[in-house]
């Protein structure tokens, strides 16, 4: 996976860019973000992102500075510049910096999207020169790898060992088509299927200081196509018993767990029976022992987190009411107006005025 920082003071810029960045469809993940340049220094240093996205006007040290910065020490870090300043003074920093692209906020999710495929393009081109032993056809498949890892990310979020095994064969029969994969090809192929899997286990809460003792990858895995996939599956089906394991066969159902699950995933199409199938409790008793702990039911929790996160981006009359929509997990507009009108007893429209 592409591994993406995100650097800007005010948060609700980081959750556009968040919002709007098709990272899965990319094959990116967002892996951290700074509210400083030099904060954003340090995770760069922690992190390793391939990308970072940085606003140029922060307090302490600016966009410029963390630009110069990892101009000289990381120069190998594609580096977009997000900014609300039609300076041209910035956009010669960010060229002399060698900044892929300057966008001006708000951002365009078309023009944002663009932009991150072509670093996604650059960043692949380099790796390949850099293995001149992997073929061109190599570059088609693991372009075509980002709907299997979105196949993968969904399977295991709903605890489907059916669907991963039935993804890793699909993956099989995708690199059965080329001739003769190259052991570096199985190699790759197999470290960023583990990735993804950390990457799924973390978000989920699992342990994964001793990823590498649990999944040692050996050369007899890489002897063959099906011997690299039976690998990768049976590393995914490990990671799920044991999260089926934890959730499951607890003494008493993780409240708490359940909140910050929602917390993550209000924004997507959640429901209370699947809550009640990832955490294994009926639906009734989902419902019951989380109005009793909360004082209201599950749905109201997640309309009230969507309504919270509208109202906080309605107060910057840059993002449409549209694109507030769409972020806070409203397809339908008019839905969304008649969910916030009974909400808050006014429209959209009427509380953007009085802020």
């Amino acid at each position: 996976m592409i591994r993406v920082l995100i650097v800007d003071d005010e948060p609700w810029n980081r959750d556009i860019l968040k919002t709007f960045g098709t990272w899965e469809k990319l094959g990116m993940v967002v892996v951290g973000e700074a509210e400083d340049g030099d904060e954003a220094f340090r995770l760069v240093g922690e992190l390793a992102p391939h990308i970072v996205i940085t606003d140029m006007h922060m307090p302490g040290a600016d966009g410029v500075e963390l630009l110069q910065a990892l101009n000289n020490q990381c120069p190998d870090v594609k580096i977009i510049v997000v900014s609300g300043y039609d300076d041209f003074a910035y956009a010669k920093h960010a060229i002399r910096y060698k900044a892929v692209d300057y966008l001006l906020k708000p951002v365009n999710p078309v023009e944002l999207n663009a932009v991150l495929l072509k670093c996604k393009n650059d960043l692949e081109v380099k790796a390949a020169e850099q293995q001149p032993e992997v073929r061109e056809l190599d570059y088609e498949f693991f372009h075509k790898l980002t709907r299997y890892k979105q196949l993968l990310h969904l399977y295991f979020n709903e605890l489907n060992r059916d669907g991963v095994n039935l993804t890793c064969r699909q993956v099989v029969q995708e690199l059965e088509s080329y001739e003769a994969p190259s052991q570096p090809m199985l190699g790759r192929l197999v470290q960023e299927l583990l990735s993804l899997l950390k990457e799924l286990s973390a978000d989920n809460g699992l342990d994964t200081s001793t990823a590498k003792e649990r999944f040692p990858l050996s050369q007899a895995a890489l002897s063959s196509v099906e011997h690299a996939l039976e690998f990768v599956s049976s590393c995914y089906v490990q990671e799920l018993d044991q999260l089926i394991r934890q959730r499951k066969y607890k003494n008493k159902l993780n409240l708490e767990e359940v909140r910050r699950y929602i917390d993550s995933h209000f924004a997507g199409p959640i429901t209370l029976e699947q809550l009640a199938k990832n955490f294994f409790v009926s639906k009734e008793y989902m419902s019951k022992v989380f109005k009793q702990e909360y004082g209201q039911n599950v749905t109201d929790y997640i309309v009230e987190r969507r309504m919270e996160k509208a109202r906080e981006w309605l107060s910057n009359k840059q993002i449409s009411i549209k694109a507030v929509a769409e972020m806070t997990g409203y397809e339908d507009v008019s839905y969304f107006y008649r969910v916030f009108k009974k909400h808050f007893g006014m429209a959209p429209g009427e509380m953007r005025k009085e802020v």
